[in-house]
């Protein structure tokens, strides 16, 4: 290790209206180094990086650039002084172009006539994108048109080109298929090389032991730990991050699923997937699989109501439903929680009780009054069950940690009694305690005869939580497993399309 570090932050404090939120934490960041910054949701991660990069002011500690204390004060100057961050909220802007929000702040003119050079950026906007192993983004194409995956793409190519010496990587593969997972790995080594260095934070683990030289843990607002990578194991590294061993990393499933409750047969919806058939048992969790774009959320969304199917009936208890709209979902006893909860999945600018008591007026009201009584008693009651951690049900859903807003997703649905629960990347930028507290949740639901559908793109958790696993292959089902036989292999061949 160098004797002085590329970043070096030591006894940093922070509070929010007498709320510590990081207290006397310690970070160091060599040149040349992947290091994974890691810890449940809420403790402190994000706030320790806005601090870094001058959104937040600290109360305490030091903050030393190649040995010299700074005092960044606006983003714009970490950027000036090698700095880069790519949020796992994109900051990209949807009614520009691909080299427009490239250059975005930093255009490239013709000399001093102010005068865009848009060829050359289209020039420079490519040759950075095929750095990443990227073809299949035009320049000229709105921002705003493009997958999620791809403008993941356009964040860390326009890192790039900022020349910068540390790029802070916020879940950065959370979006993106496993080949542009594989082209950023790439990216990163080569970065690495280069002596960049990379904060890494993320919560899937297979990628820290893969990508990571070191790792530093955080826990409520406390600086636990900095080791190498090496010499920890998973175990070690959730109990350094929860504060005691998480057992099992996926809770056992004693639950024997009963009849045939869901059924789905010939469902088709144009230009996205054709002959899905499939069924679900009661108290059963059937996973489905599959690489991104396959047409997974889409066969999902089809089923729910926010598409329209072109053909193909859907059948819970032998009953063949007609869903035009979500609420027909809802009526019939399906809920399903969106992979975009920000998005779809939450008011994030509303309070707990609201977001809650939105999917289940009819039972907190009487002749369309809100009954506030029998309002915040439901909510209460859901907010306990899955142990949502929160001042109370006043409080704004986007103030919560990810893992919390999960569960006041799941909670929202919990209330309908449903019959059929459709949950897509249910665990997605959630932490590992959290990710653990929400599969005991859904062998609860199981257990009360609830059927479950799982969609998810990380393997080990499709492998772990699921009795069956239905594999889907460019818009069709590609396989059909059961627990015992299943492995990463078998369901990987038949996502890419082999037998």
């Amino acid at each position: 290790m160098a004797e002085t570090p590329f970043i070096d932050m030591q006894g940093i404090t922070k509070a929010f209206s007498g709320n510590q939120v990081l207290k006397k934490v310690d970070l160091s960041i060599e040149q040349g180094e992947v290091h994974a910054l890691v810890g449940e949701n809420g403790a402190g991660k994000s706030t320790l990086i806005k601090i870094l990069t001058g959104i937040h002011k600290r109360d305490g500690g030091t903050v030393k650039l190649n040995g010299k204390e700074v005092h960044f004060s606006h983003p714009k100057e970490a950027e000036q002084e090698g700095i880069m961050v790519i949020h796992q909220e994109l900051n990209i802007i949807p009614h520009l172009t691909v080299a427009e929000n490239m250059f975005l702040g930093k255009d490239i003119t013709y000399g001093k006539s102010g005068i865009l050079n848009k060829k050359e950026m289209k020039k420079q906007c490519t040759d950075y994108l095929r750095k990443l192993g990227v073809s299949n983004i035009d320049p000229d194409e709105v921002a705003g048109d493009l997958s999620v995956g791809k403008q993941q793409m356009i964040e860390i190519a326009r890192a790039i080109s900022t020349n910068a010496e540390l790029i802070v990587m916020d879940e950065p593969t959370a979006a993106l298929t496993d080949r542009e997972i594989e082209n950023l790995f790439e990216v990163v080594e080569s970065l690495k090389s280069q002596g960049v260095a990379i904060i890494y934070i993320s919560h899937r683990m297979e990628e820290i032991f893969q990508i990571c030289d070191r790792i530093t843990v955080l826990r409520d607002g406390q600086y636990i730990g900095t080791e190498s990578i090496d010499s920890l194991d998973f175990e070690s590294i959730v109990k350094m991050m929860v504060g005691r061993e998480l057992g099992e990393r996926f809770p056992e499933r004693k639950h024997t699923a009963g009849d045939v409750i869901f059924e789905v047969n010939d469902l088709a919806r144009k230009g996205q997937f054709h002959d899905i058939h499939f069924s679900v048992r009661e108290g059963e969790i059937l996973g489905v699989a599959g690489l991104m774009g396959a047409g997974r959320s889409e066969i999902m969304e089809t089923i729910f109501g926010y598409a329209k199917k072109q053909r193909g009936s859907v059948r819970l208890n032998g009953e063949e439903l007609t869903i035009r709209h979500p609420s027909d979902a809802i009526k019939a006893g399906i809920g399903f929680i969106t992979e975009d909860r920000k998005s779809k999945g939450l008011l994030t600018e509303f309070s707990i009780r609201d977001n809650i008591a939105l999917t289940n007026l009819k039972s907190v009201s009487s002749n369309g009054v809100i009954a506030s009584k029998r309002e915040q008693q439901l909510v209460q009651e859901l907010m306990d069950r899955l142990g949502v951690k929160a001042t109370g049900s006043g409080q704004e859903t986007k103030s919560l940690s990810g893992g919390n807003q999960q569960k006041v997703v799941i909670a929202k649905w919990l209330g309908i009694r449903p019959k059929l629960l459709i949950l897509d990347e249910p665990t997605r930028g959630v932490d590992v305690g959290a990710k653990k507290e929400i599969y005991s949740i859904m062998n609860e639901l199981t257990e009360s005869g609830v059927a479950i559908i799982m969609v998810s793109s990380e393997l080990p958790e499709i492998l772990g939580v699921s009795d069956q696993i239905m594999v889907i292959h460019e818009g069709t089902v590609a396989g059909i497993l059961n627990r015992e036989e299943a492995d990463q292999e078998k369901i990987m061949a038949a996502a890419a399309g082999g037998e």
